[in-house]
């Protein structure tokens, strides 16, 4: 066997044993929620029960969330992640009866907590994204910021119905 061929079957060997099983990974959807008020606070126009930010709590906001991406990238569990513009800059859009568009601008005093930002994750197990989701979850915050919770979705792609 030459050297290059021993290489190569070395190198296929080791990929394989690397290699996380396709059919043990889930695509997730992971969602970070908040409401306008948060954006406001992050702003610096805070409230009584939202702590306006200051440049260093963004600053070290914006790490932790880098950390997680940077991690989950390394790991090969990285598809997307976003972080959405503020609630007020919402636009709903449904039909009348005779199929036109109805369109409808934010903001929505009426909302109390929209989607703020999300990962979209191939990870081999729920608990590994229960993990993830838990170190999104310890986000560094503001004294007294409310807290909202990190929304876990498995993600459907047989579209074979419900469960």
């Amino acid at each position: 066997m030459t050297a290059e061929i021993a290489e190569t079957a070395e190198t296929a060997a080791i990929d394989e044993t690397d290699k996380i099983d396709e059919e043990d990974v889930m695509k997730y959807l992971v969602m970070v929620q908040g409401s306008q008020a948060d954006y406001e606070a992050m702003a610096g126009r805070g409230s009584a029960q939202y702590p306006a930010w200051n440049e260093a709590q963004i600053k070290a906001m914006f790490a932790h969330m880098n950390a997680i991406n940077e991690e989950v990238a390394a790991r090969g569990e990285l598809i997307d992640a976003q972080g959405l513009t503020a609630p007020s800059t919402t636009r709903f859009v449904t039909v009348d009866a005779h199929g036109d568009p109805l369109v409808t601008d934010g903001p929505y005093a009426e909302t109390k907590e929209v989607l703020a930002g999300y990962w979209v994750l191939d990870c081999a197990s729920l608990d590994r994204v229960t993990e993830i989701a838990a170190q999104v979850a310890r986000c560094p915050v503001p004294a007294g910021s409310p807290e909202h919770p990190v929304v876990i979705r498995p993600i459907d792609e047989t579209g074979a119905g419900q469960d």
